[in-house]
């Protein structure tokens, strides 16, 4: 089932994201070359989806988000075939230096550069949590138009309610960007992939580890 979005009473803007993350690209890629960052059970829910993508003998995945494109990485080891994709043009000269043999583009989670029914797999990971709650149904209503019927999606995010800046945590390395992240409880989430056409499969919540300050969420939902 494809549902139609009609357009927020207000046009989303992103261009406050892009820069900060334009800004900080090198930097971030830099420091973040890797999965290292993450918990054996993200990592653990990243190889669920690879299963479920690859079991059926179509491994075509879209990171949607994928900044300089460690998660692409990680997903093309297991035997994907990966689309990267992020707002951020520095963001994706960061992914096409570190990762020239994968695909790469810029566009925005909100309005997909894809035909309908393109991948078996797509891959939200923390790439929701800049976009404010009046976007929220339109990036899961992208999500599920490109992916195929029986495709899966994963979506990781910090769990929780209100909006934190994140600013200072960026001046502390010498960058002056102004940068929000949004928090959604995992029953909010869940209800917008529900009401997207997908079928939550299953979930998975965390307790913060090391500097984290929230706890963690990972949902995996199915088409069709």
């Amino acid at each position: 089932m494809r549902l139609v979005i009609s357009s927020p009473a207000e046009p989303l803007d992103f261009r406050g994201v892009r820069r900060a993350y334009d800004t900080v690209a090198e930097a971030y890629a830099n420091k973040l070359p890797d999965t290292r960052a993450e918990a054996p059970l993200d990592l653990a829910m990243i190889d669920a989806f690879v299963e479920a993508v690859t079991s059926r003998g179509d491994a075509r995945v879209l990171d949607a988000g994928c900044g300089p494109g460690r998660m692409s990485r990680y997903l093309a080891q297991r035997g994907c075939q990966v689309q990267g994709l992020d707002l951020s043009p520095g963001m994706i000269a960061m992914a096409r230096r570190d990762h020239p043999d994968l695909m790469c583009t810029v566009g925005s989670l909100t309005a997909l550069p894809y035909p309908d029914d393109q991948f078996a797999g797509v891959l939200l990971w923390y790439s929701t949590i800049h976009t404010p709650p009046a976007g929220q149904a339109r990036i899961f209503a992208e999500a599920a138009r490109v992916l195929r019927p029986t495709g899966h999606l994963l979506v990781g995010f910090q769990a929780g309610e209100g909006t934190r800046d994140l600013s200072a945590a960026y001046r502390r390395f010498g960058h002056e960007i102004h940068l929000e992240r949004h928090h959604y409880a995992v029953d909010q989430v869940a209800a917008e992939i529900a009401a997207a056409g997908l079928r939550e499969e299953c979930r998975l919540v965390r307790r913060a580890r090391g500097t984290e300050r929230d706890d963690q969420a990972f949902l995996l939902a199915r088409a069709g």
